[in-house]
């Protein structure tokens, strides 16, 4: 039977608790508002690149465009680009990414090369290492919202790396989406090569101003930057929205563990509260013998 002074002890190490748990809820609820903002910021600079390509595919017919897009390409090479965590306390996140992989990795033709993997996430490499997946490369996700064009730029240049080596010529994105601030799943998104009908169509709307654009650079130079840009586009959207995710699963599990330490304290209480009554009830005892002692003198 635990001692009132241990009780006590627990009733104060469970309010550390609630507060600690109080806490990381807010962190989580602001932070998933900020990366949330980072993603609608990045629209106007999206509509901007797919204007770009409008004004770059300017003259190049159906025919000429895939080769223009991937020139002397001829690797059935893939990479993906999978985003997981670098912090604990979010529930199987990293689990459920890592399974989403195994899963659209069994839905591809045999036949085809295993494709490299880029982790992004620390936490995430132990976790691939468990289904016998081991990642080429490892980042580690950016700690706020304005650092993750850095973070994609480190990505960029790992790419870069094995793009000149011919590895590879498409790439997909793995990463979790919340669907509400409660709940999310993972998704894949294919970010080469890149989808010639939407390029159609872009090539094919009216441009949004009465000036024309005009290219300043090679028509191959002008694609290899716009497709850049448009990996950076592709690759913070996946990281900002993952990041949002997490804290939404972290804030989910925090708000579970609030629940169960709120039912564990009552617990505690009650059984404190019986304690004291029965100590109360002891000493009263105790006075009431004493003083029947004293009388019967």
């Amino acid at each position: 039977m635990e001692t009132r002074e241990a009780l006590r002890h627990q009733l104060d190490a469970l309010a550390d608790l609630q507060a600690i748990v109080r806490t990381m809820k807010a962190l989580s609820a602001s932070t998933i508002r900020e990366y949330e903002k980072a993603v609608a910021a990045l629209a106007d600079y999206e509509r901007n690149v797919e204007h770009g390509f409008a004004a770059a595919l300017e003259g190049y017919s159906q025919a000429s465009l895939a080769g223009a897009l991937a020139p002397g390409q001829q690797t059935r090479g893939r990479l993906v680009v999978i985003f997981g965590s670098d912090h604990g306390l979010c529930g199987r996140f990293n689990e459920q990414i890592a399974d989403h992989l195994l899963e659209h990795w069994q839905t591809r033709d045999r036949e085809d090369e295993p494709p490299r993997v880029l982790a992004v996430g620390l936490r995430l490499e132990a976790t691939l290492a468990a289904r016998d997946i081991i990642p080429d490369a490892v980042l580690e996700l950016p700690a706020t919202s304005a650092e993750i064009v850095g973070s994609v730029q480190v990505i960029l240049q790992r790419i870069d790396r094995w793009q000149q080596a011919g590895d590879f010529r498409e790439i997909t994105v793995l990463h979790h989406q919340a669907s509400d601030h409660q709940a999310s799943r993972p998704r894949a998104h294919r970010l080469l090569p890149l989808p010639l009908a939407r390029l159609h169509r872009l090539r094919a709307s009216d441009w949004p101003s009465r000036r024309l654009p005009q290219r300043f650079l090679t028509g191959e130079g002008v694609l290899s930057a716009l497709i850049r840009e448009y990996l950076l586009v592709g690759l913070f959207r996946a990281c900002a929205a993952s990041q949002a995710s997490e804290h939404a699963s972290r804030l989910a599990a925090m708000q579970r563990a609030e629940s169960n330490l709120s039912e564990h304290m009552e617990s505690v209480t009650a059984a404190y509260r019986r304690r004291r009554q029965d100590a109360i009830t002891s000493e009263l005892l105790d006075v009431v013998s004493g003083f029947e002692a004293v009388a019967d003198t």
